[in-house]
Order: structure tokens, then C-alpha cells, then sequence
């Protein structure tokens, strides 16, 4: 779409930044301290992974939370954050919104080039966001980051304008995304299959081998010139091969790292973290997820939650403190907040959230679940009060699936029947498509608060064309909608904040979510893995800057 050149009101140019590697030796290390030696050039790491191996490695497809993780190795996006939160170049150099919100400029780096040899110029950008906003990809994160971009232009080789709806305060956090990253437009003319196989990016380790079920082999690319602004050399990476295995049993991951025969492994439970930090051999990195916190939320479109007083019951009927303090082991904390608290601007209200089994039962009393049948559990006009929550075995730690079985339990001395049914990730999600559920545990990653429009917005009833959608909840409270499209459109950093609070607040005192803790990325290194860190921007680790000392 061709639109006359937007009045530059901030034009955004942040200085390169030089900051230290992020290598956390125990819980309590500072993120910045700096690697011990002089960097090796070579080796190959290996990496365990407990997430779900992914149907497809292109993140624009679906765009779930194992793409990241692989796609952060060779894919890069147009900009990126630092451990403050702030915006800082990647692949663009700058950028500036118009007057009005309704137009963008990025000016691109002129240097770079995929890994196939093609640029990266203005007509890329233009076939990525064509790409995450055809129906045919079938994105879910990407297309609903991008719902406000009508069009685009290529202004020149190394400017590219993005055109909205309307002005959209979180797009730049939406660019940071991996699901959003950047590919070779060459490599997406190849066809869904063969792209799914081996996306073709910018980033400082390409996709050599992909022997589904066992492992990815990925390559050092030794052309790369492109590293965000806060990493901590220039170049080529050091390591020469990254070896990505799929590991699902827990115990069998740390097994392995403890033999050395990988050299870093994710999902790692709590009764390891707390044996790996009483000892010097093994790295404990932690990279709270921003966006959304771990919750239950609550189908308040059909079925028993339909009654902000039986979704109270329900969460005064959960003894989530205890269970997270006994589970976790002092590995995650107790949250009362729909955001993480690596959201500055998180609302917490612990005292909506408390244990209290009385209140419980006399809210189902008031809301006519006043009789028990014969095993304990509250009916009404003959009917068990039951919910439905399907568990996704591949998304919830053993830890987690505990504290549901707690949730369960507890729950049931108020008067709920709880059908947790565990589920693999297919099944999963076919279940909360077709709405066969009445609670959720469902992970949802964004940067920035902008998450809270994604979940609780009543557009996010309607599925993205890859049959995802965002509200589980169920939310339709069109003042709720009213507060989340202001702040999506406001600029100003204090009315910002007002509007993010007030939503927060309709939302927690709504009942509608049952806040857990923190989404966990608790990564445990070998003590010869240097220079490892998490990206600030959605948690995934990055070993452009790592090497090995051994």
C-alpha cells in the first residue's frame, strides 16, 4: 500500500551498546558478570531440550514457544530489548512513528545478507509480514502481534513503512518477538514443507540437519555480521556446532548434563535446581518469562463459570501459596497478578486470591450450588458441580502438574468435582478449540502488556486462521475492550500505565484468571558453557556470544 511519507515526530536512534556476557553461576549471581577467560573459537555445545519438538521450525507457522527456542539460534528480528526493557536495534537501525500513529519507518541495516546469500532489504521485511499475515501460514503469535498493519512499502532498499489501522504503542515490542523474525524471501517462495524444515535466516547459526525425534544440527554461519545491540562481540559466534536434542524425561536431561554428555538442558525441575545450587559444577541461569503470568483461567462463556460467584468459589477453594512454596521449592513464587513480574507494569492484588474454603462455600450457596450428593460435590437441580481441565503433558513440569493435583484435592473439600485430564500437545490444543473445557492452564509469551489485549480482549474470542485463540477465559466485557484498545493506541508512557491498571484490575476482580507464578525458564549450564544468556526479550537462551572452556 503506497501512503504519502508520515511527519517524523520521534525519531528513535539508539547507540550500539557493548554489555557483558549473562553467565549465573547459582540463583544469585549478577545477569551481567563477565565471562572468565578469553574466548575459545570452536566446539560443538549440545543442548537438551524438555519442550515439545516442534512440527515445524518456522516460528511464523503456529508459533509456539519450542520455535522460539530453536529459531533464536538462526533467525533475528527487526529490533530487539535490553535488560532494562528498552528498545534497541537489531536488523534495523532506527525507526519513527508519524504524528498520528499511523505509519512507521525502519531503516534497515545495508550490510546484511541471509544465509542463502540473498539481502536483507526493504522487500524482505515486505514478504515476512505478507508471509505472517497470509491465512495460509496458518500463524497465531505472529498474526494477532500484527493485526494492526494494513499495509506496506518499500521505500527504498533499506527503508521499509509500515502503514496501520490505528496506532498501535506495542509494536515495536511485537518486532522484538521471534515469531516475528525475519527469513529469506527467496527461502519462503520454496513452499511450507521444505521452509518448516529449514528456515533460512540471518542469524549466526544456520540449520544443517534435522533428524525429527532425535536432534537439530546446526553450523556456525561464518558471514554473520548482525548481532543486536547489547550482545557482547562482533562476528562470527565462537562455537562451531550446536547439537539441539529432544530429551522429554526431566531426570534423564540432568542426567545427562551431569555426565557430560550435554552441555545445557531447559525445563529444569525444582528438586534439581536446588541440588545444582549446592554445588559448584553446574549454572543455574533464570529468565522469568515477560508477558503473561502462569494461570488458570476460568471459561466464563459457558458452563459453571459463567458466574463470577462460582469462579470466586472456585478460587477461593485453591491453596496455591502452600502448594507453590512446598512443590517449587523456593524456585518460583506466588503470583497475584495477570502479568509476569518482569512487567513493569504488572498489578498484583494478593488479597483477591487468597485461601479461604468458608467464603468458598457460601458463595456457592448464594449462587444455588447449596446441595451435596452423596460423594461431597455440590449440585444444583440434580446436576455435579464438575470442571472440565485438560492438562497439557507437554507445557506443565511435573511440579505444575502436582500443584493442579492439590488444586483438585482442595477444591473438592469446597463441593468441586475436577477432571484434570492429561493430554499430549496435539490433543491439547484440539480440546480448547472446540471449547471442551472449563479451566486452563494455557502459557501465552509477549513482550510488554499488549499481552492483556491478546488474552482478555474480546476479539481474541475469534480464532486465528491456525484455529489458536487467546481468550480462554472467555472474556466479553466490552468497557474491559474499551480500556485494552486505548492503551494499544496510547503513546504516553503515564496514561499508559492508568489504562493497563484499570484493565487489570476489571480482569483480577472479574475472576476470570487464577494467577500461579511466574512463567519459569530455568536453564542449568556445564561449568565450562561461557558467555550463555537469555535474550530480554521473551527468555529464549542465545549462544552467539557462548563458548566453551574446555
Amino acid at each position: 500500500m503506497n501512503t504519502p511519507a508520515p511527519t517524523r515526530r520521534a525519531l528513535v536512534a539508539v547507540a550500539a551498546l557493548a554489555v557483558a556476557g549473562l553467565v549465573l553461576t547459582g540463583c544469585t549471581a549478577e545477569p551481567d558478570a563477565p565471562a572468565s577467560g578469553k574466548p575459545v573459537v570452536g566446539g560443538t555445545l549440545t543442548y537438551a531440550s524438555g519442550d515439545a519438538e516442534p512440527d515445524c521450525l518456522d516460528p511464523h507457522v503456529g508459533g509456539n514457544y519450542p520455535q522460539a527456542l530453536t529459531g533464536t539460534q538462526f533467525l533475528e528480528s527487526l529490533v530487539s530489548r535490553d535488560k532494562s526493557g528498552a528498545i534497541i536495534p537489531w536488523l534495523a537501525s532506527e525507526w519513527s512513528e508519524s504524528d498520528d500513529g499511523l505509519a512507521w519507518e525502519f531503516t534497515l541495516r545495508d550490510d546484511v545478507y541471509f544465509s542463502d546469500g540473498s539481502p536483507f532489504d526493504a522487500a524482505a521485511v515486505q514478504a515476512n509480514i505478507a508471509h505472517l499475515q497470509d491465512p495460509a501460514t496458518g500463524s497465531s503469535t505472529g498474526y494477532l502481534a500484527l493485526q494492526k498493519v494494513t499495509g506496506t512499502e518499500a521505500v527504498s532498499p533499506t527503508v521499509i513503512r509500515l502503514t496501520l489501522a490505528e496506532p498501535d504503542s506495542a509494536l515495536l515490542e511485537s518486532l522484538s518477538q521471534p515469531w516475528l523474525a525475519m527469513e529469506s524471501a527467496e527461502g519462503l517462495a520454496r513452499g511450507m514443507e521444505e521452509n518448516c524444515a529449514a528456515p533460512v535466516g540471518t542469524g549466526p547459526f544456520v540449520i544443517k540437519d534435522w533428524v525429527k525425534q532425535d536432534s537439530i544440527t546446526l553450523v556456525r554461519n561464518d558471514t554473520y555480521n548482525s548481532p543486536p545491540a547489547d550482545a557482547e562481540h562482533e562476528g562470527p559466534a565462537y562455537l562451531e556446532k550446536i547439537v539441539w536434542r529432544f530429551i522429554p524425561e526431566s531426570a534423564s536431561r540432568y542426567a545427562a548434563l551431569q555426565a557430560g554428555e550435554v552441555d545445557v538442558i531447559d525445563n529444569a525441575q525444582p528438586d534439581t535446581i536446588v541440588q545444582a545450587d549446592k554445588g559448584d559444577s553446574i549454572q543455574h541461569l533464570d529468565a522469568p518469562r515477560p508477558g503473561a503470568a502462569n494461570r488458570i483461567e476460568l471459561n466464563s462463556g459457558t458452563g459453571p463459570f459463567t458466574d463470577p460467584k462460582v469462579r470466586e468459589a472456585f478460587i477461593r477453594s485453591a491453596n496455591i501459596g502452600d502448594g507453590v512454596a512446598s512443590l517449587f521449592q523456593g524456585t518460583a513464587k506466588r503470583s497475584s497478578s495477570a502479568l509476569s513480574s518482569a512487567e513493569a507494569l504488572a498489578v498484583s492484588r494478593p488479597e483477591l486470591f487468597e485461601y479461604d474454603p468458608k467464603a468458598a462455600g457460601k458463595l456457592l450457596d448464594s449462587a444455588g450450588w447449596s446441595e451435596t450428593d452423596a460423594d461431597g460435590y455440590r449440585t444444583r437441580d440434580g446436576k455435579r458441580l464438575t470442571v472440565f481441565f485438560p492438562v497439557s503433558t507437554n507445557q506443565s513440569i511435573p511440579a505444575e502438574q502436582s500443584l493442579f493435583e492439590q488444586i483438585q484435592a482442595t477444591a473438592k473439600e469446597t463441593g468441586f468435582e475436577v477432571k484434570l485430564t492429561p493430554m499430549d500437545l496435539s490433543s491439547w490444543y484440539g480440546a480448547l478449540g472446540s471449547g471442551d473445557y472449563d479451566a486452563v492452564s494455557a502459557p501465552y509469551t509477549k513482550v510488554g502488556p499488549d499481552v492483556l489485549r491478546i488474552l482478555y480482549h474480546s476479539d481474541g474470542i475469534t480464532p486465528a486462521p491456525s484455529g489458536y485463540f487467546a481468550n480462554h477465559a472467555q472474556v466479553n466485557d466490552p468497557k474491559l475492550d474499551e480500556l485494552l484498545t486505548e492503551a494499544g493506541r496510547e503513546s504516553d508512557a503515564d496514561k499508559r500505565k492508568a489504562l493497563y491498571t484499570e484493565a487489570q484490575d476489571r480482569i483480577l476482580e472479574g475472576f476470570y484468571v487464577l494467577p500461579l507464578y511466574d512463567q519459569q525458564n530455568h536453564y542449568l549450564l556445564g561449568a565450562d558453557v561461557e558467555g550463555a544468556r537469555a535474550l530480554p526479550t521473551v527468555s529464549t537462551p542465545t549462544f552467539y556470544d557462548a563458548w566453551l572452556s574446555r
